[in-house]
C-alpha cells in the first residue's frame, strides 16, 4: 500500500495462504492503488489485501477504497495492520466501499476469511445486523427535560500533579553528534527477549507452566538467538548507526519550544495533546515554563540498524526460506529497540541521572530509570507529523535514515525518540 514500508505482515499472510493452497500475488510495499487495482483485475483476484502499520496508513487505506469505488471495483477487501481496529474497519472502511470489507485481526485470520469468501454469495453467512438505535420516547408532559450535560473542560495549564522544582541536568554539549563505533556485541545484551520470542518469533506458552516455558526458551530458542547474533556479526548484516543530542528548551502551555545551541533562536515547537481526564497530563508539563530562571533541556536520538538487513530478508523470502526470514526480521527490528535502550542509557549517564537506573535490564525495560523516552505516533505524542520536526534537530541523512510519504522511517529497522529527564515522566496515553 502507498507509503507503507513494513512488509512482515503481508509476507506472513503470503506464507500462510500459499501453504494452504491459495495463489498469492504479493506486490510488496509502497504500492499505489492504481497498481493494486490493475493487478487484481488482470489476475481475476478473489480478494485484495491492504495492510498498514500506523494511523497514517489507515487514512490511505480509506482513500484507496474510495478510489476503487470510483472505478467500479467491488472485489472483497481484507484490511489488516497494527493501527486498525475492528470498529474502525466496520464503521469507517466498510462504509467507504461498495464491496465487502473484512477485518484481518492477524495473519492467521486471513485463512478463515478466504474460506468464507470462497464459499460464494449463496453460502456466506448473513452479515451482522446493525445495532438499532434506542427508541425515542416522548417525555411525559409533566416532566421537564433537563439540559444536556456540559462537555468536560480540559485545562490548558500544567497538571498540578507534576512538580517543577526538579534539578535541570548539566549536559556535556548542546546540538547533535554522531555516535561513533557502536558495536553489535555491546548492543546484544540490551535485547528484550519477551517481545522478540513471543511477538516476532511467535513462540507461545501454550499448555506449559511459566517455568516449563522458561526452560523451553532457554534450551531451544536461546541457541537460535546466539546463532543469528553470530551470523549478523560475521556477515555484517546489521550496521548500527545513531545520532543524538541535547537542546535548551522551555514549555509554553501545551507546547515545548526547542531552541538552537545558542539558546537564542527557536528551532522547532512541539505541540502535545493533554489528557481529557484526571490527571490531565501533557508532555509539556515536565519542562520548565517560559519565564523561569533557567532553561530546561530536551534529549533526542535516532538509531538505525541499516538497510542491509532488509535486503537480505527480501532474498530469504524470495528463496522460500521462511523460517530464516522470520528469525532475521524479528531480530533486526528488535535490535533497533535494543540500540535505542543502549543509547538512552548513555544519554542518562551524560545527563547525570543514571544513578536512578535499576540494577537488572528486565527492570530497565519496565522504565526502571529516571525520565522517559517518547516516540512519535504512540499514546502520549500521537502526532506523527512531529517526526519531521525531530529530523530538523538531528542530521538523519548522515546515518542513512529518511522519512516515507507517510512519515515512517526508512530503513524499517530504525527508531527515534525525545528524551525527558523529569522524575515523574512515565508512559501515559491521551
Amino acid at each position: 500500500m502507498r507509503g507503507d514500508v513494513h512488509d512482515i505482515g503481508k509476507n506472513l499472510v503470503d506464507i500462510i495462504l500459499t501453504n494452504n493452497g491459495y495463489k498469492v500475488l504479493n506486490l510488496g510495499i509502497k504500492q499505489p492503488v492504481e497498481a493494486i487495482m490493475k493487478a487484481a483485475l488482470e489476475h481475476h483476484a478473489d480478494a485484495i489485501g491492504l495492510s498498514g502499520l500506523l494511523v497514517k496508513s489507515t487514512q490511505i487505506m480509506k482513500e484507496d477504497l474510495e478510489e476503487m469505488n470510483r472505478r467500479g471495483i467491488k472485489i472483497p477487501v481484507i484490511c489488516g495492520g497494527a493501527a486498525l481496529t475492528e470498529r474502525y474497519v466496520e464503521r469507517d472502511l466498510a462504509g467507504a466501499y461498495h464491496g465487502k470489507v473484512y477485518y484481518g485481526r492477524d495473519a492467521f485470520s486471513a485463512l478463515k476469511i478466504m474460506e468464507e469468501i470462497k464459499k460464494g454469495p449463496g453460502e456466506q453467512p448473513k452479515p451482522r445486523e446493525p445495532v438499532p438505535a434506542a427508541p425515542v420516547r416522548e417525555p411525559k408532559p409533566e416532566v421537564r427535560q433537563s439540559a444536556p450535560a456540559p462537555a468536560p473542560v480540559i485545562p490548558t495549564v500544567p497538571s498540578f500533579h507534576v512538580h517543577r522544582d526538579n534539578p535541570v541536568p548539566k549536559v556535556p554539549f548542546y546540538g547533535s553528534r554522531i555516535l561513533k563505533q557502536a558495536r553489535l556485541q555491546e548492543i546484544f545484551p540490551w535485547i528484550n527477549k519477551i517481545p522478540l520470542y513471543r511477538l516476532h518469533w511467535q513462540f507461545k506458552q501454550g499448555d506449559r507452566t511459566p517455568r516449563e516455558f522458561e526452560l523451553y526458551l532457554k534450551e531451544n530458542v536461546d541457541p537460535v538467538l546466539e546463532k543469528f547474533e553470530a551470523r549478523c556479526v560475521r556477515e555484517k548484516i546489521l550496521e548500527p548507526k545513531a545520532v543524538y543530542g541535547f537542546f535548551p528548551c522551555y514549555s509554553e502551555g501545551n507546547d515545548v519550544v526547542v531552541l538552537d545551541e545558542t539558546a537564542r533562536v527557536e528551532k522547532v515547537r512541539f505541540h502535545f495533546p493533554r489528557q481529557k481526564r484526571e490527571p490531565y497530563q501533557c508532555i509539556a508539563d515536565f519542562f520548565r515554563p517560559r519565564g523561569s530562571r533557567e532553561l530546561d533541556v530536551l534529549g533526542v536520538h535516532l538509531v538505525t540498524m541499516g538497510s542491509r538487513a532488509s535486503e537480505i530478508e527480501r532474498k530469504l523470502f524470495a528463496a522460500g526460506k521462511y523460517t530464516e526470514y522470520l528469525y532475521l526480521h524479528g531480530l533486526s527490528v528488535e535490535m533497533a529497540e535494543a540500540f535505542a535502550e543502549y543509547l538512552h542509557a548513555q544519554i542518562r549517564r551524560e545527563m547525570g541521572i543514571h544513578l536512578q537506573d535499576k540494577r537488572y535490564k528486565e527492570e530497565i525495560f519496565r522504565q526502571g530509570y529516571q525520565g522517559s523516552r517518547y516516540s512519535f505516533g504512540y499514546p502520549a505524542c500521537p502526532n506523527l507529523e512531529d517526526q519531521k520536526k525531530l529530523f530538523e534537530l538531528v542530521p538523519a541523512s548522515k546515518i542513512g535514515v529518511t522519512l516515507s510519504e507517510t512519515l515512517q522511517m526508512v530503513p524499517e529497522q530504525s527508531t527515534s525518540a525525545i528524551i525527558l529527564h523529569h522524575p515523574q515522566a512515565k508512559y501515559f496515553g491521551v
